[in-house]
């Protein structure tokens, strides 16, 4: 069965659904049910993030290596509680693929082996062959969640260790991963795993499989899109049954909360999917739980808002800082002294008052500032553990391109002096920035005096921005 292709800016390249029945995987939040995660994804000031972290801490299975994956397991309700229905999907991103020119497209194909096991003894195992067919070289390289693999499997409830691995058919790229995971049992009307996905249709009988597209990272950008799905299901019901949904961000807050009538009319599953309001969620990593009215069944998964695919963010906090060049500390204090039952609502009113064009529907001023950390993070990454942040990052990111880039030769060891790298911006700033490289490792620094006339300089950008929208 495959799930036509959707029309979404950030589609998936491919997505396959493989049926199978045989055996599976975790606890009924989703995640492996290994060692226990931090609760808090490690994102620090000044430190570069590790994205696997911030899944890992989701309960979701990643791998690094040339291969990069992200994968996740839902749970769901089989015709016999002797087997659980489990999905597993997996996203990779397409430039970790070998493509190859083919007439007019390009192709790239990959293997994947799945091994179930108890100890050394493998219980179940599967392998697949997938092509992934692009009709742009722009395509093979993108670095988002733009492959998608999943595949469902029928497991006795337990627990087991399961191995996830990918390999380029056309070279030596691959990468594996092995997680402790818990198959929960799923008597009769116990509610699934919540599933964010891409698109779902309403299941309706325990024989069938649901048809859903999984996103396996669970994750949204908090810049682009609207609202994430999640499907839910219950199978085996005997009548209608109220379900809770509830949304848990920081210091245990309820930011958003929903109620939905699960009633199994046309057979013995009924299902719902939710669309949350990203704008509810805040910025980070937050708890979506599942709770059916009246019982202690509850499910749960973990959902993750960042500011884009390559600007990860952890934390409210850790956005504040990384907008301290984009507006006023004046501007700020409203998001910074927000609760975090306010802090949706106080991001979405600083979006409106900071957006440049307020016809259209992005903050084009939030994006080129975006874009600018972007470039630097790359740029000037042998300046500081996080390009963004050195001398020459500010004065990118805070005021643009320089008009002028000039550059004196090495150390003169008859002067001593050291090699300069010195900006000049025309027009309304006049400015002249010398970085020097003092150790000669082409490390440039501003000194005190240059640096605070950068910082002058761009909170003079910022007000003149402001006056002009």
């Amino acid at each position: 069965m495959r799930l036509k292709r959707l029309n979404l800016n950030r589609l998936p390249l491919l997505a396959t659904v493989f049926l199978s029945a045989a055996c599976s995987s975790s606890n009924r939040s989703g995640g492996p049910g290994a060692a226990p995660r931090p609760t808090n994804a490690p994102y620090l000031s000044g430190q570069a993030v590790d994205l696997n972290q911030v899944y890992q801490s989701m309960g979701l299975i990643t791998a690094g290596g040339q291969m990069p994956f992200v994968g996740s397991l839902s749970f769901l309700a089989s015709p016999s509680t002797d087997t659980t229905l489990v999905l597993l999907a997996a996203s990779l991103p397409a430039a970790a693929l070998n493509f190859q020119r083919l007439n007019d497209q390009y192709s790239s194909t990959y293997t994947v082996r799945i091994e179930l096991r108890r100890g050394l003894t493998v219980v179940q195992s599967w392998d697949a062959r997938e092509t992934v067919r692009v009709p742009t070289f722009k395509e093979t390289q993108r670095t988002d969640e733009s492959v998608i693999w999943q595949q469902y499997l029928r497991i006795p409830p337990g627990e087991y260790n399961m191995l996830i691995g990918f390999k380029d058919a056309n070279s030596v790229r691959g990468s594996a991963q092995e997680v402790a995971i818990i198959v929960p049992s799923m008597n009769a009307g116990m509610l699934s795993t919540p599933t964010p996905v891409y698109e779902s249709f309403d299941r309706h009988r325990l024989d069938s499989l649901p048809r859903i597209l999984a996103r396996p990272r669970s994750s949204v950008s908090f810049t682009t899109d609207t609202t994430i799905p999640v499907y839910v299901e219950s199978g085996g019901l005997r009548g209608p049954s109220a379900v809770s949904a509830s949304l848990v961000a920081e210091g245990n807050t309820v930011v958003w909360r929903d109620t939905a009538t699960f009633d199994p009319k046309a057979g013995n599953v009924a299902s719902k999917t939710f669309n949350i309001p990203v704008r509810s969620m805040g910025i980070g990593v937050v708890t979506l739980k599942m709770t059916r009215v009246g019982t202690a069944d509850t499910s749960s998964s973990k959902l993750f808002v960042s500011l884009g695919e390559d600007l990860p963010i952890a934390s409210f906090d850790e956005m504040l800082r990384l907008l301290r060049y984009f507006a006023l500390s004046e501007q700020l204090r409203p998001l910074r002294e927000a609760g975090a039952p306010q802090r949706p609502q106080a991001w979405a009113d600083f979006l409106k008052v900071t957006d440049p064009i307020p016809s259209t529907a992005e903050n084009e001023g939030l994006r080129d500032y975006f874009g600018r950390i972007r470039t630097a993070n790359v740029r000037f990454r042998d300046d500081a553990l996080i390009g963004w942040t050195s001398d020459r990052g500010i004065a990118y990111v805070g005021l643009g391109e320089p008009d002028q880039i000039f550059e004196t030769p090495g150390i003169d060891a008859t002067t001593g002096r050291q090699r300069q790298q010195i900006w000049e911006y025309n027009g309304e700033y006049r400015l002249r920035l010398v970085f020097l490289d003092n150790g000669g490792l082409g490390r440039f620094r501003l000194p005190s005096s240059g640096m605070s006339a950068l910082e002058t300089a761009i909170r003079r950008r910022i007000q003149a921005q402001q006056q002009n929208r």
